[in-house]
């Protein structure tokens, strides 16, 4: 098996079970008769931008040269559109290789204000998906985890200098960011997981048709069986 092949293993593995770390996703290959060494689970890991998601030791250490902002969601009661924003990045396999996709989705009414891909995780897609969403509105909070595209200077300024409050998840707790990772799976088991992207085109043509059909057309059982779309517009001037 390719190593190509062993990451998308691990993508299906980690959407399951995002509080799975490289050791039980290692035992996970090895019953599916996959040989591979922890380390080199970490390394694949490293590659797909992926960690498990649990609780670490000394959550407030600042990342590596970069400023990291406290998490303000904590009981937090979420009542409109542009209360709270948050955006995170996630794997797309290709019959041959990877992307990378980044998105931007409002909290209240799961509405995707704004998404990119790349084949790499420089973070440049990720100011230009900031930007695209600002162009729709504005903020109270603007949610990230700790991740280098999101601590860089570039995207901190950006997010600050439109008068929009930071706040950041502690490292490993991506469920701080729960709205994004549950549309994630959503994305991947109802458009990626069915579909075999041979070329860029065909990614970027599966997920924009999907989520025209997510934001204007899916009903929400957590919407009252409305869209995004609907609860978005329809309420967030109110």
């Amino acid at each position: 098996m390719s190593e190509c092949e062993i990451m998308h293993k691990i993508d299906e593995i980690y959407t399951r079970c995002p509080f799975y770390g490289s050791r039980r996703i290692c035992m996970e290959l090895k019953k599916e008769s996959i040989e591979i060494g922890r380390r080199k689970v970490q390394t694949l890991m490293g590659k797909m931008g992926i960690e498990a998601i649990y609780p670490k030791p000394n959550l407030s250490k600042a990342a590596h040269n970069h400023k990291v902002y406290p998490y303000l969601l904590t009981g937090a009661k979420i009542v409109r559109p542009n209360q709270v924003w948050s955006t995170d990045i996630t794997y797309i396999r290709m019959s041959r290789g990877w992307l990378y996709l980044v998105a931007v989705i409002d909290w209240f009414s799961r509405y995707v204000l704004s998404w990119e891909l790349s084949n790499s995780l420089d973070n440049s897609f990720c100011l230009k998906a900031l930007s695209t969403a600002i162009e729709l509105g504005k903020p109270d909070i603007f949610n990230t985890d700790q991740g280098s595209q999101f601590t860089s200077e570039a995207f901190t300024t950006e997010v600050l200098s439109n008068d929009i409050k930071l706040s950041m998840d502690g490292r490993g707790r991506a469920f701080d960011n729960i709205f994004i990772e549950r549309f994630w799976r959503t994305l991947k088991y109802e458009e990626v997981y069915l579909k075999e992207y041979r070329a860029v085109k065909d990614a970027y043509e599966g997920i924009y048709n999907y989520l025209n059909f997510y934001n204007d057309k899916r009903l929400h059982q957590s919407l009252g069986y409305r869209t995004p779309k609907e609860i978005y517009f329809s309420t967030k001037n109110i």
